[in-house]
C-alpha cells in the first residue's frame, strides 16, 4: 500500500519537484518501488538527478534485479549477516532489532539516480527495492526529489 503525501505533481523547492509517500512493508521485507519513482520523475520533462530518500534508521534502498529470486537470496543474506539474535548492545525492541540499526551502513538509506528527458536512467533488470528487515514498523515514508541539471 502506498500514500502519496505530494498532492499530485509534487512540490517545487528552489528548482526540485518533491514529492513523499508512504509504504506498508509488513508483506515482503523487499519492497520494489520503480513504478511510484519512474512515474514521479515521468511527471517532469527534465534531465538532471533523482534523489531518493528513505528517512529511517532500520532501511535502506538498494538497486536489484527483481522477480528472479533476488529478493529471498537477499534476505537470506541479511539473516546471515545480521542475525535476529541477542548478540547487540542496542537491544530495545523485538529480538534482533540491533542489527537493523546496522543495515544502513550496509545498505545506504539513499540512492541517487540519473534522469533523462523526463525518464528514469535504470540498467535492463535494475529495481528500486527497499530493504526492510525491521519488524517493529512497517509503515515506511519515501522522499524523491528530482534536480534538474
Amino acid at each position: 500500500m502506498m500514500q502519496d503525501f505530494s498532492g499530485g505533481q509534487g512540490l517545487e523547492r528552489g528548482g526540485m519537484r518533491v514529492t513523499e509517500f508512504e509504504v506498508d512493508t509488513s508483506v515482503t521485507r523487499v519492497l520494489d518501488i520503480t513504478s511510484r519513482v519512474r512515474a514521479f520523475v515521468a511527471e517532469g520533462s527534465e534531465s538532471g538527478l533523482a534523489h531518493v530518500f528513505l528517512p529511517h534508521a532500520t532501511a535502506g534502498l538498494a538497486l536489484i534485479e527483481t522477480g528472479s529470486g533476488s529478493e529471498a537470496d537477499l534476505e537470506e543474506l541479511l539473516e546471515q549477516l545480521l542475525p535476529r539474535d541477542d548478540r547487540y548492545a542496542h537491544r530495545h525492541g523485538a529480538r534482533g532489532h540491533g542489527g537493523d540499526h546496522l543495515l544502513p551502513a550496509l545498505i545506504s538509506p539513499s540512492l541517487v539516480l540519473a534522469v533523462d528527458g523526463g525518464q528514469l536512467v535504470l540498467g535492463t533488470w535494475q529495481s528500486v527495492v527497499i530493504v526492510d528487515p525491521n519488524r517493529d514498523n512497517d509503515r515506511r515514508r519515501v522522499r524523491i526529489a528530482v534536480l534538474p541539471g
